[in-house]
């Protein structure tokens, strides 16, 4: 090989790698500015629903607003109100004491909306807590059945996981739930592992069928599985008639993996 060959084919390695390091280079930064990206949209999102939170957690209320509502409102209510004029697929306010779980309650015509969508209709990873689009919060429903990720920053229903310990269950046994028309406390009757099952499996649990009971057989059966399914017996039950709630989020040892925790209004 000629001396001017061996340069050239030395020039065009050397350019090659110029190209390499730079491509290198620009992918390094492109990784660190999706994780600052995320990081900071994660940041932004558990900091406006914390204020949201506050919002509603202030128990000073408007004394003009408050002399004009019926006794039976309470100021939850009342914010919540007002958080639904805002946006009318705030539908509800779910609470855990205890716990991060202070969060707006949306519900669209579908369920894929808020699975990437914040309470403000921004786009959001996280998306929010929402109702199964077939609930009727005004009849109401049967089961009040509720979905929400995971987030390891600690948002939406990350901290539902909490409850396969029993010991955290004897501590929070009680979920409030505020809706336009009541604000209830609900006691914790079943928490399990489940799963989304393929259309071909049989004698399986589907419990995110469920939210009409036709019969009171129908009832007393989705409340017999989650007992049956139960990680540990509460002691509790919920009779044909008592208003339930289920939150169900994901849940990774298996494959569609959830976990699931179902409660029963507390009647005053």
């Amino acid at each position: 090989m000629k001396k001017h060959e061996k340069e050239e084919k030395k020039q065009k390695w050397k350019i090659l790698k110029y190209i390499l390091i730079i491509i290198f280079s620009l992918a390094i930064l492109a990784g660190i500015t999706y994780i600052s990206i995320t990081f900071y949209m994660d940041y932004k999102q558990k900091s406006n629903y914390e204020e949201l939170s506050g919002y509603m957690e202030d128990n000073e209320v408007i004394e003009e607003t408050a002399e004009k509502v019926e006794d039976i409102k309470t100021e939850k209510m009342i914010k919540l109100e007002e958080l639904n004029t805002e946006n009318e697929d705030i539908v509800a306010w779910l609470e855990i004491d205890g716990t991060d779980i202070s969060y707006p309650i949306l519900q669209a015509e579908d369920n894929s909306y808020y699975l990437n969508h914040d309470y403000q209709k921004n786009y959001a990873a996280t998306g929010s807590i929402f109702l199964d689009k077939d609930v009727d919060l005004s009849l109401p429903s049967t089961n009040f059945l509720m979905y929400g990720h995971r987030n390891k920053n600690g948002l939406m229903f990350e901290k539902l996981l909490n409850y396969k310990d029993e010991s955290f269950y004897k501590e929070h046994k009680k979920i409030r739930f505020t809706t336009l028309n009541e604000d209830a406390e609900y006691e914790i009757t079943s928490v399990f592992y489940s799963r989304v099952y393929y259309k071909d499996e049989t004698n399986v649990f589907r419990y995110y069928y469920f939210i009409n009971a036709e019969t009171e057989e129908e009832y007393n059966e989705y409340v017999d599985n989650c007992k049956k399914a139960s990680i540990y017996d509460t002691g509790v039950t919920a009779n044909y008639g008592e208003q339930l709630i289920t939150l169900s989020t994901c849940e990774y040892s298996q494959e569609n993996g959830r976990f699931v925790v179902v409660a029963k209004k507390i009647e005053n």
